[in-house]
């Protein structure tokens, strides 16, 4: 069960990565992003030491818009909550190919705490990420490094967040990550209906 979960954070097989960058701009040490969700408010609190290149990538995905309207299209309970496909196909397609480099993992990926997802590759994170509901360190050895943390207070929404499609296709019968790629937040609206998304994201500190 474990291989089924960890290969399904690796990104879908056809997101081919280009050339590993550094983010544009580095984030500040330590800031906030508020994220306004149709469940309702939490903030994730970025300490940039953490995984540098990530909370770079995440300030960068965050002050550009990028979040908004993004959907939740994989919550799997007792695991975790994805999020990072841009519901427009013109502006997924801008970013699926801007990998960063990958970073040391600094801390482990226990509750509440936030990380990239990533393909099979070394440095192949772009803009998808994750939340952990539970002790899942044994992901530190896949590389997986958290930047970011979420207070017990704002793991009440992110637990709120609609778990009933359960696993992505073709392994579950939840959303295709390469249809809304493709097709963008039509499909999910159409046949996920019940998903729930981030409405705004917002960094509120630096």
């Amino acid at each position: 069960m474990k291989t089924i979960l960890i290969l399904s954070l690796m990104l879908v097989a056809t997101v081919v990565p280009g050339i590993s960058q550094e983010a544009n701009a580095a984030a500040p040490e330590t800031y906030r992003v508020k994220m306004e969700t149709t469940k309702g408010t939490f903030y994730i609190d970025v300490t940039r030491s953490w995984s540098p290149n990530g909370a770079d990538r995440f300030y960068e995905l965050v002050n550009s818009g990028f979040y908004n309207d993004c959907a939740f299209f994989r919550v799997i309970e007792g695991f975790m909550a994805q999020v990072g496909i841009n519901g427009a196909p013109a502006t997924q397609a801008k970013w699926r190919d801007q990998t960063i480099q990958d970073d040391p993992v600094a801390k482990s990926n226990l509750r509440g705490y936030v990380s990239f997802a990533k393909t099979g590759a070394p440095n192949s994170r772009t803009t998808q990420i994750f939340i952990n509901f539970g002790d899942n360190r044994f992901l530190d050895g896949l590389g997986f490094a958290p930047f970011g943390a979420i207070s017990q207070k704002g793991m009440k929404v992110v637990d709120a967040l609609y778990s009933g499609y359960g696993e992505g296709a073709p392994s579950g019968r939840g959303p295709s990550q390469q249809r809304i790629q493709q097709e963008g937040n039509q499909y999910l609206k159409q046949d996920f209906p019940r998903l729930d998304y981030i409405t705004k994201a917002t960094i509120v500190k630096n």
